[in-house]
């Protein structure tokens, strides 16, 4: 049964005292201008909040009130209206039975919209309930993927190149073929589910039977699959074309990078092939550039590191480093160190490779390995140029690493980063490049080591009760007492795809080396130095910090384990993180 109200909105609002008679008259004032419905009218004019207007109008036509963000609604029944009608009608199913359909919608008195949509349902019968409307606009960038689209243009274009076995050249380089098209819709799929799943990254991988294209979403991969494999030199050609790369050569692998634009995102993509036994393997990262760089205060670093950072950053010179694996967040740190001291007064250069992000004011220089443009190269010329602060993307060689640790010590402030797991080694490491003790303990100041652990999702959070072997293996590794800890796990959610987790949170330990260390050092001697640090009252490690986070509930027993695997040799954390049960 379609709900419909006894009295006109405007009226029962004004007879509930909700709203004033001036304020019904100004909006319907308004709503002759605007064109709007009166009940958005009278959310924009601020006569009323959506929450209100919605659970009135839920009391009204005695329909259920439902928060759809807590929702894991499968992709089966979101499909049962196409994306294109759910947005306009704002509508959007949300179970089905064999006989009904629920329909979650923002304006539940519109009576056309029921009767437009009730086509796509037919002949199950439409229950309605009322919800808000951005959490309607939210589930549908969560809800309906590409993954359908994908497969049907991948169809599509295997037909196209059905009669022969080898894929035309020409046709595919040709910017009118229908071809050409057909691919090129297909990537604009590829990446507008990317961009929708907020992926960092786009691995295409041909196999024997089935094209991959999986997807990196907060540090984990996950993968759909394409039975049309032939297609894949298609893609990996046209991906080619837009890097700029050699489409001819497919045996050594190359680096590119190209601009798309993706629903309003400006997106800069980093692209890398390789030639694997099926064909060519891609994979692309995806760097929004229209999301702007994160300052420090938004890199969510806890306020005690925070200002160590900033004081030790207002130093005139001495090298700061930012260590961790591939993937870990230091570039972003970096960005957001480099985006406070961006200052007029302050002459600054990057040596990087590549450049991720376009800084005003700072004078950036792109590593060219192929003529010779390296960074010990570049890192020589910089020192001549007169800058106050220098940051080079990666300390990778001895060259390199003297150079910054010479221009530490002639009056400039040097930032860069390492691949190592802690603090700790990362100082160790300099000395294993070839680094001179001397140099190290006399330039380096402060080493940040760092990780990112997902986040639980908020939408789906719920209390999480560990069991014996979890509780065991936290008293034995944890040093504080966990007896009043937050649990928290998410259950799964259209908000988070049915992981639980939301987004990543940042782990961080900071090293200032005191004169203990620094004594150490010089002498080169690494268990001193280790001993030292560790003896230092403001070292925090890693597995501690990320404890923290465990207790206060931000982040799972799952997620703490593999940490603590990855940076600690304490015994039982690979079981953890392999049977903890605490994942979704």
């Amino acid at each position: 049964m379609k709900p419909k109200l006894k009295m006109r909105l405007g009226d029962l609002l004004v007879q509930e005292h909700i709203i004033t008679d001036d304020q019904l008259t100004q909006a319907l004032s308004e709503q002759r201008n605007s064109g709007k419905k009166l009940g958005r009218t009278l959310i924009d004019l601020n006569c009323i909040t959506e929450d209100q207007l919605l659970k009135f109008l839920s009391q009204q036509l005695n329909l259920p009130y439902l928060d759809i963000s807590r929702l894991s609604i499968p992709t089966e029944v979101v499909n049962l209206i196409p994306e294109v009608q759910a947005r306009r009608y704002r509508a959007l199913v949300v179970e089905a039975t064999a006989d009904t359909v629920t329909l979650a919608m923002s304006d539940p008195a519109d009576l056309q919209a029921i009767d437009n949509l009730e086509v796509f349902v037919a002949p199950k019968k439409i229950t309605i309930a009322v919800t808000p409307e951005q959490q309607l606009l939210d589930a549908f960038d969560n809800l309906y993927r590409r993954t359908g689209e994908i497969a049907k243009i991948a169809g599509e274009l295997e037909e196209e190149y059905a009669a022969d076995d080898m894929f035309d050249l020409a046709s595919i380089t040709d910017s009118d073929s229908d071809n050409e098209t057909t691919v090129v819709k297909l990537l604009q799929s590829i990446f507008e589910d990317a961009v929708q799943m907020r992926a960092s990254d786009i691995h295409i991988e041909p196999g024997e039977k089935v094209l991959r294209i999986r997807q990196r979403i907060d540090g984990q991969l996950h993968e759909n699959t394409l039975d049309e494999v032939n297609i894949a030199s298609a893609l990996v050609l046209r991906l080619k074309l837009m890097a700029g790369l050699d489409i001819s050569e497919k045996r050594m692998p190359q680096d590119g990078r190209f601009h798309i634009e993706i629903k309003g995102h400006k997106i800069d993509i980093r692209m890398s092939t390789m030639p694997i036994y099926h064909g060519e393997s891609v994979v692309m990262r995806l760097l929004d550039q229209s999301a702007g760089l994160l300052t420090l205060n938004e890199t969510g670093m806890p306020d005690h590191i925070l200002q160590r950072i900033r004081k030790q950053i207002k130093r005139p010179h001495g090298m700061l480093l930012v260590t961790g694996p591939t993937g870990s967040g230091k570039t972003t740190t970096l960005y957001g160190i480099l985006s406070e001291l961006n200052k007029p007064d302050t002459k600054i250069i990057t040596v990087e490779d590549p450049v991720e992000y376009q800084l005003p004011r700072i004078n950036q220089v792109q590593v060219n390995h192929k003529i010779g443009l390296n960074f010990s190269n570049v890192l020589r010329t910089t020192l001549r140029q007169d800058p106050d602060i220098i940051m080079v993307g990666e300390m990778r060689d001895q060259e390199t690493v003297e150079i910054g640790l010479r221009g530490a010590l002639t009056g400039h402030f040097v930032l860069s980063t390492l691949h190592t797991n802690d603090a700790i080694t990362s100082a160790l490491r300099l000395l294993d490049m070839g680094a001179a003790s001397y140099l190290v303990a006399s330039a380096l100041r402060v080493i940040i080591a760092q990780r990112l652990v997902r986040r639980v999702c908020p939408n789906c959070m719920t209390s999480h009760q560990p069991n014996s072997a979890e509780l065991a293996w936290i008293n034995s590794v944890a040093k504080k007492d966990f007896t009043a800890a937050t649990y928290k796990i998410g259950t799964g959610c259209q908000s988070c795809n049915g992981s639980g987790y939301r987004g990543r949170i940042g782990i961080f330990e900071i090293l200032e080396l005191d004169e203990a260390m620094v004594d150490a050092m010089r002498t080169g001697n690494p268990q001193d130095f280790a001993h030292a640090a560790k003896q230092s009252p403001t070292f925090v490690p890693l597995a501690d910090s990320a404890f923290e986070y465990l207790y206060n509930g931000m982040t799972t027993i799952e997620e703490v384990a593999k940490l603590v695997e990855d940076v600690s040799e304490i015994p039982g954390a690979e079981v953890m993180s392999s049977d903890s049960g605490t994942g979704v």
